[in-house]
């Protein structure tokens, strides 16, 4: 089929039935920040919060009577689930959506709302298939593509006959998040027959890439494994239909990894209040990156935020990920002679920063290891941080870029430390503003030695400390004179040294003291 069989398609397309005219919103603070104007593609509003909406009905509302009584059947990692049990509803028949086991349970739960029946298998949206493929045959259910059919295609398309109805004037370039390629397809072969010179880029996670290795194989090309972080976009095989447009239509395929997409994330919660999924702030963190590498600037550009079906559960590890990824959060291991007086050293150095995590505990008598987490105001804050600790003469190893650090370590700093025979263990709580760490430590008049601190923002207005105090006989009255000032202070304090969890993990062991 030629592109101009695909504009007529498109401006054909019966998606109102059931789909919003979405609004394109422009982002004020990541405009301003970036230096170009940035217009967001709300499909997060539509109905069943994503695009997909538009591609299923359009081709549905294509069926016959006598195939809408066979009911239908797709494949889906949920969204395109989602639009089909809609369209499904809407036009009075039955649908039936295989799933992949690795589905975010909100998207499983939406379907069954919407009334559609749920059958999970396999990891992918191409491990569906096969179990698809048996279902048709013991039921005789129409196959509704996700992605390679020219109806679907079409239904995506109307996105961008949007776009440049809503943005008439100059425009520099469209970015669209990439999985099966339905999406890039239908959007960029309308604009680049209406407006070629607009451009149209592509973005797909560096682990699901599949467009762009098919692209350069001149074939589509199936990946073994795609990572399923941005799981509207987990697909291992692109469609010949959706190849072809993209391989014709498309100026450029870009990269990001999960980093930028969570910090995308971020992005479109502060100018929206929305939280889009991966997928959905995947053409973000592309406009980010690429604006970045070709140093655009006074440019229009418009970003597609294709869906906000997230999972819950999935916010913390966003949050983790989002400080690093957008270079305001660094993540650095410093080492400090184990000795009274170190820890309020380098707290000191930092000065009045903003501590984002502070991990330790003791493990040798000569040298301490501290993780600590600074929120940054600039990019090259972090060379500033940097250049201060070791004019202090603290040894360092910047790890925001290390993948185990930032996954793994910084939640398992700890252990048990069985030389120290006066520890005793705390958590305080204070008000969370700058220079309330400082003030703490300052509290402590250099009288104790540190062997266990625990600090970890979470944005919330107080703040959780997990101190362990080396506090020999001799100290006692001292160290009821420290929790005295710090209650005054309004920082209220637990004794936690009984604590059956830290004698196990933290502690000395079988209880022993």
């Amino acid at each position: 089929m030629g592109m101009n069989d695909y504009l007529k398609k498109i401006l054909l397309s019966r998606v109102y039935d059931v789909a919003s005219e979405t609004p394109l919103d422009k982002a004020e603070t990541l405009s301003k920040r970036l230096g170009n104007t940035v217009l967001l593609k709300r499909e997060d509003t539509q109905p069943v919060f994503s695009f997909k909406l538009r591609g299923a009905y359009n081709k549905m509302a294509q069926l016959s009577s006598d195939e809408l009584k066979r009911g239908v059947i797709a494949a889906s990692a949920g969204n395109h689930a989602q639009g089909v049990a809609l369209s499904a509803r809407h036009l009075g028949c039955e649908a039936t959506i295989v799933m992949p086991e690795t589905s975010p349970a909100i998207k499983v739960h939406a379907v069954e709302r919407l009334g559609g029946k749920v059958v999970l298998s396999g990891e992918s949206f191409s491990d569906c298939a096969q179990k698809t493929r048996e279902l048709i045959e013991e039921t005789g259910a129409v196959f509704i593509p996700p992605f390679d059919d020219e109806e679907v295609i079409a239904g995506q398309g109307t996105i961008a006959m949007e776009i440049l109805r809503q943005n008439p004037g100059p425009l520099d370039a469209v970015f669209v998040p990439i999985g099966g390629g339905g999406l890039a397809a239908g959007v960029s072969v309308y604009i680049k027959q209406l407006r070629p010179d607009v451009k149209v880029i592509g973005v797909e996670p560096v682990d699901s890439d599949d467009m762009r290795r098919s692209i350069a194989a001149g074939r589509p090309v199936e990946m073994r494994e795609v990572g399923l972080f941005a799981d509207g976009v987990a697909v291992k095989l692109v469609g010949q239909k959706t190849f072809e447009l993209c391989r014709d239509c498309l100026d450029d395929i870009v990269l990001v990894d999960t980093d930028a997409i969570c910090s995308a994330i971020q992005d479109i919660f502060e100018d929206t209040r929305a939280v889009a999924e991966p997928a959905g702030a995947l053409s973000l963190a592309g406009l980010k990156a690429y604006a970045k590498e070709h140093n655009l600037h006074g440019a229009r550009l418009v970003a597609i935020v294709s869906g906000a079906n997230m999972n819950f559960d999935r916010l913390g590890y966003v949050t983790d990920r989002a400080a690093i990824g957008s270079a305001s959060e660094a993540l650095i291991a410093v080492d400090i002679p184990e000795k009274i007086g170190s820890f309020r050293t380098l707290i000191h150095c930092i000065g009045k920063r903003n501590i984002t995590e502070v991990c330790t505990r003791f493990s040798d008598p000569v040298r301490g290891h501290v993780l600590l987490g600074l929120s940054l105001g600039s990019a090259d804050a972090k060379e500033t941080v940097l250049d201060d600790l070791r004019k202090a003469g603290f040894g360092i190893m910047d790890l925001s870029n290390n993948e185990l650090a930032k996954l793994h370590i910084r939640h398992l700093v700890g252990g048990n430390a069985p030389n120290i025979k006066n520890e005793k263990l705390y958590r305080f709580v204070f008000p969370e503003h700058p220079g309330a760490l400082l003030n703490f430590i300052d509290a402590m008049h250099m009288d104790f030695n540190i062997t266990l601190f625990q600090y970890r923002y979470h944005g919330a207005d107080f703040g959780r400390v997990l101190v362990g105090i080396d506090v020999p006989k001799d100290k006692e009255d001292k160290f009821a004179a420290f929790l005295e000032r710090v209650h005054l202070m309004g920082y209220p304090y637990v004794n936690e040294t009984d604590n059956d969890a830290y004698r196990i993990f933290l502690g000395w062991h079988d209880g022993e003291k």
